[in-house]
Order: structure tokens, then sequence, then C-alpha cells
């Protein structure tokens, strides 16, 4: 009975799960809004606002910038990290793109490049991604980082007024990828969800009846046991 109760359970979360991948199709393919203002940022969270598409305007900080290992379809290399600050003067940081590794000098933090010109940018809002890669620790110290941490990120260049969320930019309607060599690439945001569900339903639903079966196996032999002693008495 229990196996069955585990199968009906996973089916239920798979039903959950088409759910939350409809909803996100949705989200990625509407129109972008405003990204949310500080007075929300507590209520941001996952399972409502990961990967809406949002719009903002502002000012690059690339003094700030930070590279984030990334492994993306076009190889291995970095995610540029940047800081934006709106015109409320909070910031709010922008997945820039991809940069192969050999590229990785020209995006340091310690770049010289500056910037007061206004850019008003569209793309996906992301949660941010605390502590690091898998079995790998970001290293706020030494600005090497293997996963998008906004708080640690924003710590690390003692940035405050940031949201807790970032937004990766999204594709250049006039470029493909690494069209004209132009980096960062963005727009590679990989939307995938782990969906196993039906699986697991399947699998607990076969040791239901292999319990099951089993059990009636065992029943059977007793019955059958018991009437070839029923039948020894009689004669």
């Amino acid at each position: 009975m229990s196996f069955f109760s585990l199968g009906t359970w996973q089916i239920k979360r798979l039903q959950w799960k088409l759910d939350l991948i409809a909803r996100v199709e949705q989200r990625v393919h509407a129109a972008p809004q405003d990204v949310p203002v500080a007075a929300n940022w507590a209520k941001v969270n996952a399972a409502q606002d990961e990967y809406r598409h949002v719009r903002l305007s502002g000012t690059y900080l690339y003094q700030y910038t930070s590279l984030v290992l990334a492994s993306t379809e076009l190889g291995s290399g970095y995610w540029v990290m940047t800081p934006l600050r709106m015109d409320d003067n909070n910031i709010v940081w922008i997945n820039r793109g991809y940069i192969p590794t050999a590229m990785a000098g020209q995006f340091q933090s310690a770049t010289t490049k500056t910037s007061d010109a206004a850019v008003m940018i569209a793309g996906l809002l992301r949660i941010s991604e605390p502590n690091g890669g898998f079995l790998r620790h970001n290293d706020p110290s030494a600005q090497r980082w293997f996963s998008r941490d906004i708080e640690a990120m924003s710590a690390s260049h003692r940035l405050t007024f940031a949201a807790p969320y970032f937004v990766d930019l999204e594709a250049h309607s006039s470029s493909s990828l690494a069209e004209a060599n132009e980096y960062p690439v963005p727009g590679l945001t990989v939307i995938a969800f782990h969906n196993s569900h039906l699986v697991y339903a399947l699998t607990w639903y076969v040791l239901a009846l292999m319990v099951a079966g089993a059990y009636f196996y065992v029943w059977r032999e007793d019955k059958r046991l018991h009437a070839q002693r029923s039948s020894r008495q009689v004669s």
C-alpha cells in the first residue's frame, strides 16, 4: 500500500512540474515588465519570478565586473557579471553573457572601462546562486566565482542597495551567437527542469505490483498446502 501511495504522490508531483514548466514558458515569452522594485525584493522567489521577462535601464559599473565560471553550448569560459545602477540608485547585477577563457583578462574586475551612458536592456530574471558550484566554493577575496552569488559579489565590491536577483541579458536581435566575434555573447540561458516523476511513479507502482504478487503467491501456496494436509487427514 505504501508503494502505491508513493507512486500516486509522484503522479501529483509530475502534474505540479508540468504546470511549473508551462508557467515558465509563459513568463519567458511574455512582454518584458519592469524589474521588481526595492520594496518588493523580499517577495522575489524562484517559484513566482524565476525566468520572468523583465526590462530595466541604468548605467553599467564596469569597474566592478566579476567573472563566473561557465559551461555553455559555446564551450567553457566565464559569465561576465556587471552591476547596473538604475535611476533610483539601486543596483541590479546583469549577466552580460559568455566569454571564452582566453578573454578573461580583458574583463577582469580591475578593468578601466567606464561609461556614463545610460542603457536600456531586457532579459530574464534569475535567482541568486549562493555558496558556489559542486564541491567548489566561491572565494570572494580572490574574485574566484563558481556560481552567481549576488549577495557575496555585492559584498566583495562593497556595493549596497543591490537586488537579490540578477538578469540574464537577452540575445541581441541583430546578432547570432558570437557573430562577428562580439563578446560577451548574451542569450545563452538554458531553461531546463529535471523531470523524472513519471519514471519514479512507474517504479513505485511496479514495486507495489511485485509485493501484491508476492502476497498472492504466498497466499496461494499456503492454501495449497492447507488443502494437502486436509486431504491427508481425511484419507
